[in-house]
Order: C-alpha cells, then sequence, then structure tokens
C-alpha cells in the first residue's frame, strides 16, 4: 500500500516521488534521477533459551513479554547479532544450537520483519541480568508463560510445547 508510505520527496535529490507499476508492484520513484523506494523487511533474531526452570523471557520497556530479540545491524551476521543481542539484554555469552525457527513478522505494520529464533546455551544465566530493551528476566515453564506480546513468539512456543522442549528430531 502506497498510502501508508512516508515517503513523498526523493532521499537523493529532494524531487517529488511518482507512483509506477514494478511489474505486479506498486512503488514509488524519481522522476528526476530514477531512485525507487523499495519497503523491504528487516531482520531481527531471538533467543530461545530453555532449561530447567523454564523458556527464558523478557519484559519489555514498552510492556509485554518476549522472548529476547533485536534487529541485525548492518555488518553483522545473524550468529554475530544473536550473540550480540544476548550480551546486550541478558548479560550473557551464548553459543548458539541451531536455528528453530524462521517467520515473518507483521505485527508492526510500521516494521515489517523477518525473525529467525535461535535454540541457544547459556552458562551463568542465574546471573543474568536485564539490558537493552528489557526491564526483567525470568525463566517460566512452557506451562505456565505470561502473556506474549509477539504473536511469533506464541508461534514458537506452540512448536517449543509440540516438540516438549527439544529441538524437532531430537533424541
Amino acid at each position: 500500500m502506497l498510502d501508508d508510505d512516508p515517503y513523498r520527496y526523493c532521499p537523493l535529490c529532494g524531487a517529488g516521488l511518482e507512483e509506477f507499476h514494478d511489474g505486479e508492484r506498486a512503488r514509488k520513484r524519481c522522476p528526476a534521477c530514477g531512485w525507487v523506494r523499495y519497503r523491504n523487511p528487516t531482520v531481527g533474531v531471538a533467543l530461545i533459551l530453555l532449561t530447567e526452570q523454564g523458556l527464558w523471557l523478557g519484559r519489555r520497556r514498552s510492556g509485554g513479554w518476549c522472548i529476547p530479540c533485536g534487529h541485525v545491524e548492518w555488518d553483522e551476521s545473524l550468529e554475530q547479532a544473536a550473540r550480540r543481542e544476548a550480551l546486550e539484554e541478558l548479560g550473557v555469552v551464548v553459543s548458539l544450537e541451531s536455528v528453530f525457527n524462521v517467520s515473518s513478522n507483521f505485527h508492526d505494520p510500521e516494521q515489517h520483519t523477518v525473525g529467525v529464533w535461535y535454540l541457544a546455551r547459556a552458562e551463568g544465566l542465574d546471573q543474568a541480568r536485564p539490558g537493552g530493551d528489557l526491564v526483567e528476566l525470568r525463566p517460566f515453564p512452557l506451562d505456565a508463560l505470561p502473556e506474549l506480546v509477539f504473536p511469533t513468539d506464541r508461534v514458537v512456543v506452540d512448536r517449543l510445547r509440540r516438540s516438549a522442549g527439544r529441538p524437532p528430531g531430537a533424541d
């Protein structure tokens, strides 16, 4: 939908943008310099830390609980971003076991994201401290979770419950 796109002027030359059709999709482009406005999702990573105490969740500054997560920076790999987010939001070093889930996130109409959830392990989770966007951090049993703020986290939790807390295919 072009009506909700905040871009009205070309960021390169300042000319007003015009609508055009690029195959099946309507886009905006600059008639002066040819710049095309592509609206692409950003990528986020999340850390599934499942221990005997339960699934570790963080309460966000903006309210609500979530699987600890964050955006991938321009110069980072997915794995680097996941490790950085663990340090920022949990204060712990993690080892990434495997990708558990990949999903498009449409919960924020202003920011479409693609999320990658990693199964991870961390030493010293009892010493974890909330940071970044989190103000509280603690484990919850899979059958007694608080309301999760992100719908895709609920999908991931449902998968975790079906796999009894183990990644699919684990013995």
